[in-house]
Formats: structure tokens, sequence, C-alpha cells
């Protein structure tokens, strides 16, 4: 695709953006399903924003139904399909969708947490680029692992791990955006380390810090006690709710990107029992505007000084660490299953050669019962099967976590590499503006 440069025409005036989790959106189990995604779908209608972001639009005809119902609104539509029920994402736009790819991500639970449901989900990244006026606008949307118990959190290392996989595809794919965009629901608070390792490595800013106007709930809150659909007890430690969602932006070279406005749903729609999901919904409003001089925020550029390079490896040793623990449990995991595996193979065999007595021992019969000889030798065969499986998942979810560990400690070793080499004297009579725009991963240590 084509693109004109950006310094040519004047960039939009304002970007508008929406994002949701139609969390539940799911057909004949979650309640009023239908008519959640009916009211959603004339709230887009309704306040036809530039672009929105949805998670967990499991069913691909709820897809349609919504963009039926948006064909005059927004005519420009991509879903990204993957996993057993679908990653759950949807993109709805006004402006022509040029690209789009998906990124699953390698670690995503238990298939054996069937209740929990993420594994069948396949979570992951997906990208869309529009171009407006001549700017080429990346946007990306996401949904992570969720969070079903704070202390421990067992699934941990595995958001971590899409964390780290999630700031790795938007910044090796985003070369060249004029502006980046992500939303989704995160399933992270804003000081989790995922959040930190994210915001740190992209320079991503959160349009609830950097807005010039809020509306909605106190701290921004995205999943409320007060909802009818949330699960009460999960929240009672935090008070009234949580902050899950979120809408990052960033500028670069040629366009200085502003968040004027954001707002979340609050609770139940006007004339209606029950809100839009168990999530508030987030709008936003971003201004657009050239930078003076080709000085903006840079694609490839952001804050760096000193203690911002050691706080960015401060971050990536903790989600090291992190990944370690996720890594001894997969292991300690790999080892009992193929213990059992083997015990369960032990008594198969010797089933096996217990059969094998009446054909070497002429009119000697079957010493069990042979109801009770079948069911035992069933029983075996499944210990086998199951324990084999879970060998193969759990030496899949080692060599995933291996990768993000080995990827992590070359990181982390450039990074402080580059913080021993970091010059102290050669930007003596540079302005601090002109050093808080270096990044610490283009930094190199002669520069």
């Amino acid at each position: 695709m084509c693109v004109v440069p950006s310094y040519l025409l004047p960039p939009p005036a304002s970007l508008s953006l929406f994002g949701e989790n139609c969390c539940g959106g799911i057909r004949y189990l979650s309640k009023h399903c239908a008519q959640r995604y009916t009211m959603i779908g004339d709230l887009l209608s309704k306040e036809q924003h530039d672009v929105a972001l949805l998670q967990e639009v499991w069913s691909e005809k709820d897809f349609h139904v919504l963009k039926k119902k948006l064909g005059g609104t927004h005519p420009y539509s991509h879903y990204f399909k993957s996993g057993f029920f679908g990653s759950g994402l949807a993109v709805f736009s006004k402006h022509r969708i040029h690209d789009a790819f998906l990124y699953k991500y390698t670690l995503n639970g238990y298939p054996y947490m069937a209740h929990h449901g993420d594994w069948f989900g396949g979570k992951a990244v997906g990208k869309v680029l529009l171009n407006i006026s001549g700017l080429a606008i990346h946007v990306f949307v996401t949904h992570l692992h969720a969070e079903y118990c704070r202390e421990p959190d067992s699934y941990l290392p595995h958001r971590v791990v899409q964390a780290w996989e999630l700031q790795n595809f938007i910044r090796h794919t985003s070369a060249g955006a004029d502006v980046v965009i992500l939303g989704g629901d995160l399933n992270m608070h804003p000081t989790d380390l995922g959040i930190r390792l994210l915001q740190s490595y992209t320079g991503l800013k959160d349009c609830y810090n950097e807005t010039a106007s809020f509306d909605g709930f106190e701290q921004g809150f995205t999943h409320i006690t007060d909802n009818p659909f949330t699960h009460k007890q999960e929240l009672i430690p935090f008070g009234g709710g949580i902050r899950i969602d979120y809408v990052f932006f960033k500028g670069s070279k040629s366009v200085d990107v502003s968040c004027e406005s954001l707002s979340t749903t609050k609770g139940p729609v006007p004339g209606q029992p029950f809100p839009y999901s168990d999530h508030e919904a987030l709008s936003t409003e971003l201004e657009l505007h050239p930078s003076e001089d080709g000085k903006g925020y840079s694609n490839q550029e952001k804050d760096c000084t000193t203690d911002k390079l050691s706080e960015l490896v401060n971050i990536v040793t903790e989600a090291r660490t992190e990944v370690k623990v996720g890594l001894h449990c997969a292991e300690r995991m790999r080892y009992t299953a193929a213990r059992t595996g083997i015990m369960g193979l032990a008594l198969l065999l010797l089933e096996l050669a217990i059969a094998a007595v009446p054909c070497f021992a002429l009119g000697t019969e079957q010493p069990f019962p042979k109801a009770s000889f079948y069911l035992l030798g069933a029983l075996c065969f499944a210990i086998l099967f199951c324990t084999t499986l879970l060998y193969i998942f759990y030496g899949m979810e080692v060599k995933a976590l291996q990768g993000a560990e080995d990827q992590m400690r070359l990181a982390l070793g450039s990074l402080q590499e580059r913080l021993k080499a970091f010059p102290k004297g050669k930007y003596e009579g540079r302005s601090q503006t002109e050093l808080d725009s270096r990044d610490p991963s283009t930094l190199e240590p002669d520069d």
C-alpha cells in the first residue's frame, strides 16, 4: 500500500475510539446475550466512533449481526479467528482497513482448566492498518489471560510472557507508523508487571493518565462490584472495582498525539435493567496534529535517561524472574506426568502379563473376574493416555517459557551493557528534551 507522506497532508483533527469487552457474550449460555449485542450495536451506531475495538465476541454469528447493523456507520470490519472458540477480537472502522494480521500467544493457560476457558479461546493480538488522510495508523486489539486469583496467581507467568510477546509484536510491526494505538482487556492492574513492561518498552501512553478530561467511575474502574454480571467475590479485596481495560497511544516524529477526553459507561443502560457487559466500555478522543520540524515523539524513540534505562533493566529482571518461577512449576508438572505415566504403563503391562497366563497354562482360569479385569485395564490405558497428553503439553509449555526467558536474558544483557557504557560527558551541552527522546532499545554504547 502506498501511503502519502504525512507532511504533505494535514492529519485529521481527531480520532475517536471505542473499546469494549463483551464479556459473557456466549450464545445460549450468557444472560441477555442477544439484547446486549443489540444495545452495543445501537451505541456504536449512535456515537459513530472512528474505530471500535471489541473483545470476547466469541460467536462469529454475533459478529455478523453487528457487521450488518453497523454497515451504514462502520462499513469496514475484521474478525480475528483463532483457537477453538475464536480469539473474540473484532474491529469495526469508518475508514478502510488496508491490512490485518493476527499473532497468537504461545502460552494461554491450561486445557484441563475447562471452566476458565482461556486456552480454548486462543488469546492473541490482532492488528489492522488504516490510512487516514495519508497517515499510517497502526491499530492493535488484544485480550490477555484472565486473573482468576490474585494471590496466588498461577497464570502470572503466562500473562507476563503474553505481555512480553505483545510489546515485541508492537515494536517490530509498527515501524513507519505515524500513530500507534492499542486497546483491549489486558487483565492487569495499572501498576502490574505486565503493564510496566509493555509501556517501558514500547513508549505507549495510557489514555487515563494522559487525558485532559475524564468522565467515568472513580480511578477509571472498568470492572466494578455493582455490575450484575460480575462475580463480586473476586472484586471484594479491591473495594469498588479494578481497571483492567485500556486504550494506549503513541505518536511519531511527524505527528503529535494527545488524549482530549476519556469516558466510560456507567452501569445499566438507560431504559434497561442491565449494562452492556460486565466490563465498562471506553470511549476516547485523540487529537492529532503535525509536529514542528519533525521533532515529535518518534516511533522509535522514548524517554531515555540513566534512571529510565535502570528502571527498564529492573522491569525485565522482574519479568525474567516470574518466567523462571513458571518454568520451574512447568518442569515439575512435566516430571509428575512422566512418573504417573510410567506407573500406568507398568500396570498395563502387568495386566497384559496376567491376561497371558491362561494362554501358557491350559485349563487355568482367569484369576480375576472379566468385568473387573477389563475395567482395570481401561483405567490403566486412560492413565497412560492422559499423562502422555499432559507430558506433551507441559513439554510445550517448558519450551515456550524457556524461549521467553532466553529472549529476556539477551535483552537484559544488551540493556545492562548499554547502561554501563552510558556516556556521562557526551551529552553535555544538549538539552534535556533531546536527552529524553532517546530509546534504550536503539541506544548504542557509543551514542
